[in-house]
């Protein structure tokens, strides 16, 4: 006879656990921590006051994104692929009655900087044109110690608060069930998080427009995204943004364009800044502050430190402070560009956080990440992140260290070691934070000056040219278009009508959907769908109808250093007819690169030999800025006969991009599908509304053709002159 076993009392709770689990439906289960405490609130982290410091008890919020920080090795989780350099900030103007750190008081001294590049969702292996927000990460190695501005090239975030960081990480990456797609936001995960946070508007506007696709990293901005302090030798606070502005302007490419380069050459941006800089055509930014007393910080109608706001700059001047050039590529990818360990909580004397909940964040994440990725906390010995100024501490040991360290002591204070190293007093450069004064309950929650999610998503669209709202809609259009759930598509919906009556339509007209009936956009409800019933946004309007720094259209057009213009050209090219444009072009700072049907060399009319290094096969329009057709009429006929040199063309035209041709290569333009829109008269007038240049007079041609690449784009062609190509 078997003997009978009792089950345990745990057993049989367990069982009962299970039992009740399977009664459950989705609609009734609860977040918990790991550990199984049930959480009341996932959206804010814990604060001393509504708009108060994170507060290092907050457990809630260090498991979650502690977990998180973890998820991957040693890959980072986000900002993996990544491009970096060398190079050296030079500050113009002192602001000391701002702050006393001499990075921003010693005027003409070259401090050492390594930039990082990145772009966010995609892994190591993905492309470089995906549509995304790109990383732009500065660490300067100061007299003072390592500084980092970690930002991005958008001004502002998705989210308020950082314990929801990892939510939207985790919405955004291929989808957990088959890991699909990579490095895209189109899909129903991302847009069912994006419909139920509102304060993600703002930021969509901008990952939607034409920012999130740029023509390189140096045609770029730059922002630190957080509000910071800078104090000055009296102790006295003032606020501060970071902003970074390319000298060649800010331009993108087109996202038909986009996607044809992510198959032709998916490291266009990596290469693209390794060229520039191998060829000593030196990247360059101007840094520039918006500073705001104290005293002013209540006085706008947004938040200060809201992480998803901006300041206008009509409301706030950026002052260029100092300028940054990139002479540098890295000697060891894997060395510098990998392990370089970047934390908004490197700062130096003079230099403060504020009580930002995002930025309050990611000082314990980025430490964290570190630890996770490199191994150790050793790593601010790797090379790349050691500081130029000595470093004394008692702390010692740990895996990877790579410093011997003297001496019996290792612990502070001390006599033995005759009490060094010692603190340092304020005066003598010694870190101080800001002596902010706190009255506040401890608390999860947020302050109602965050609930403004709309105003400024509205001004980024109202500020857009007719071209650029174009790209938005359509953007959103593709997005949401690759969404299944018809209830998310709903949504994003009734959230555009808040920001504008006629995207929302565009977008819903496209979907198949119904137009959403007219709110008041002062005064209107939040659908109670949208989000937590406690957490409705206020429904405002900016002060200002609109802001010309928001807009690419008004951005610097004055240069075309370092574009790339193809040549086309075959079996006797006409030597006058490419020399002479050649010439115009290279003077000016572009890069031109022959194009024909094969590889090898070509001799011109004049039996003048040229090397080829590009054909057909292995380059494409997308690569280049412009197109130029020279004469010679054996070149011409070979051309005009070629498919793909005529798909070159219309490609070009369709993406909107210059196009130049000696006259006397009229015949394979003729062959193209845009001929037949081309004006009656190639004068100087229609060149520069076009963006087609036909003449032949090389120097008129040249020049001509030199202002309009420095147009950029002529999106005026592009919706109603849609060409096949």
């Amino acid at each position: 006879m078997k003997k009978k076993i009792s089950k345990t009392p745990n057993e049989e709770s367990l069982k009962q656990l299970d039992i009740e689990k399977d009664k459950r439906t989705d609609d009734g289960t609860f977040l918990t921590t790991n550990h199984g405490l049930k959480i009341n609130d996932n959206q804010n982290s814990l604060k001393t006051g509504e708009r108060g410091g994170t507060l290092i008890e907050d457990f809630i919020l260090r498991e979650k994104i502690h977990h998180f920080d973890h998820e991957r090795i040693p890959e980072r989780i986000v900002h993996a692929r990544g491009s970096a350099a060398h190079g050296v900030f030079e500050l113009y103007e002192s602001i000391g009655q701002y702050t006393k750190a001499k990075l921003f008081n010693e005027v003409g001294v070259q401090t050492p900087v390594f930039v990082r590049f990145s772009t966010v969702a995609g892994s190591r292996g993905s492309t470089d044109l995906a549509r995304d927000v790109r990383g732009f990460s500065v660490k300067f190695y100061t007299s003072e110690g390592n500084y980092d501005i970690v930002g991005n090239n958008m001004p502002i975030f998705f989210i308020q608060d950082a314990i929801k960081f990892p939510d939207l990480v985790h919405a955004v990456k291929p989808e957990p069930h088959n890991e699909i797609p990579q490095a895209a936001s189109a899909h129903d995960t991302f847009w069912d998080f994006i419909s139920l946070m509102p304060e993600s508007m703002h930021m969509i506007m901008w990952v939607m427009s034409d920012r999130a696709l740029p023509r390189s990293f140096r045609m770029m901005e730059g922002f630190g995204v957080h509000t910071f302090r800078l104090i000055n030798e009296n102790g006295e606070s003032h606020f501060v943004k970071f902003h970074w502005k390319p000298l060649l302007g800010v331009h993108s490419v087109a996202w038909d364009e986009a996607q044809k380069i992510s198959g032709k050459n998916s490291d266009f941006h990596r290469q693209d800044l390794w060229d520039a800089i191998n060829t000593g055509a030196f990247p360059e930014w101007e840094l520039g502050v918006q500073i705001i007393p104290e005293a002013d910080e209540h006085n706008f109608e947004f938040d200060l430190l809201d992480p998803t706001k901006l300041i206008p700059e009509e409301i706030i001047p950026v002052q260029r402070i100092g300028k940054m050039t990139l002479n540098r590529n890295p000697d060891n990818f894997f060395a510098e560009t990998e392990q370089v360990a970047f934390n908004p909580g490197h700062l130096i004397s003079g230099v403060d956080i504020t009580n930002d909940p995002l930025l309050q964040g990611r000082l314990f994440s980025y430490s964290d990440t570190q630890l996770s990725r490199l191994g150790t906390h050793n790593f601010q010995e790797l090379p790349i992140n050691r500081p130029i100024v000595p470093v004394h501490n008692n702390q010692r040991d740990g895996h990877m260290r790579h410093t011997i360290n003297t001496g019996r002591v290792s612990y502070e204070p001390n006599t033995l070691g005759g009490g060094c190293p010692f603190q340092a007093k304020a005066a003598e450069g010694g870190f101080t934070s800001f002596p902010e004064k706190i009255e506040s309950n401890k608390i999860r929650g947020r302050s109602k000056s965050f609930f403004d999610h709309f105003s400024q998503a509205t001004l980024f669209f109202n500020s857009q040219s007719n071209a650029e709202k174009n790209h938005l809609t359509d953007a959103l259009c593709f997005e949401l278009g690759k969404v299944e759930t018809i209830a998310i598509r709903e949504r994003m919906i009734k959230m555009l009508t808040y920001i504008d009556k006629g995207l929302a339509a565009a977008v819903a007209i496209y979907l198949g959907l119904n137009i959403p009936k007219q709110i008041n956009p002062i005064n209107g409800s939040f659908p109670a769908d949208a989000n937590l019933e406690d957490y409705k946004p206020v429904i405002i309007k900016s002060s200002l109808d609109s802001s010309s720094a928001l807009s690419m259209e008004n951005t610097v057009k004055d240069t075309i250093k370092t574009r790339k213009i193809a040549f086309l050209v075959a079996e006797g090219v006409n030597e006058k007819s490419l020399e002479a444009v050649k010439a115009i072009l290279e003077a000016e700072g572009a890069v031109v690169e022959l194009v024909a049907p094969k590889l090898g060399s070509i001799m011109s009319d004049t039996d003048v030999e040229f090397s080829i290094l590009k054909s057909f096969l292995t380059t494409a329009s997308v690569l280049y800025d412009a197109v130029y057709v020279p004469g010679g009429i054996n070149s011409v006929a070979a051309l005009a006969g070629e498919p793909d040199a005529v798909h070159f063309l219309n490609e070009a035209f369709k993406h909107c991009k210059p196009i130049a041709a000696d006259e006397d290569a009229l015949q394979v333009i003729e062959e193209t599908y845009f001929y037949k829109k081309l004006p009656k008269e190639f004068t100087e007038e229609a060149a520069l509304t076009t963006g087609i240049v036909i003449s032949n007079d090389y120097n008129t041609l040249g020049t001509l053709f030199a202002k309009a690449i420095a147009m950029h784009r002529f999106w005026d062609r592009e919706k109603p002159e849609k060409v096949p190509a």
